[in-house]
């Protein structure tokens, strides 16, 4: 009888945490992340690319955005892919500041979503060595359309 007790108090105890969960608590991750860039603009700022978050979800935008990216150097020529159907994927790209001694790298490190919002986690990442050069570290991923607000953290 009383193991029995126990066992009715410890799932009662069970059902209360599960539905006690907050929407933040049931996250999931957001599968088919594509890479498609990585790295740096050597412009030295000339690209005139601020530091920011970008959700790109149509063609025009992403042209332009590969248009700036490409005034000094072609470096939309290192990107997996450049032709985007913006009817199945958007585009999550960002750019940290330009910095004066290279070597700095950003990264998306996770992409989760919920029922209202997809949340995506940038990290900055300080030079293993010094260099000299003037750098912007960038990096772009598509993702599978959604019709939520995105919120970087």
């Amino acid at each position: 009888m009383r193991t029995r007790k126990i066992t009715l108090l410890i799932i009662a105890i069970f059902s209360l945490l599960i539905s006690c969960n907050s929407e933040e608590d049931n996250l999931t991750k957001v599968g088919n992340l594509i890479l498609i860039g990585q790295g740096n603009l050597y412009g030295n700022g000339e690209e005139n690319i601020e530091k920011q978050n970008l959700v790109i979800s149509n063609t025009s935008s992403w042209k332009e955005l590969m248009n700036k990216m490409n005034s000094v150097n072609n470096e939309s020529s290192n990107f997996i892919e450049t032709d985007i159907d913006f009817s199945k994927f958007m585009i999550i790209a960002v750019f940290d500041n330009v910095k004066g001694n290279g070597g700095h790298s950003i990264d998306i490190t996770k992409i989760e979503e919920n029922n209202n919002n997809i949340f995506v986690s940038v990290e900055y990442l300080l030079p293993g060595g010094f260099t000299t050069i003037m750098t912007q570290p960038y990096h772009i991923i598509k993702i599978t359309k959604k019709n939520k607000p995105v919120i970087f953290e």
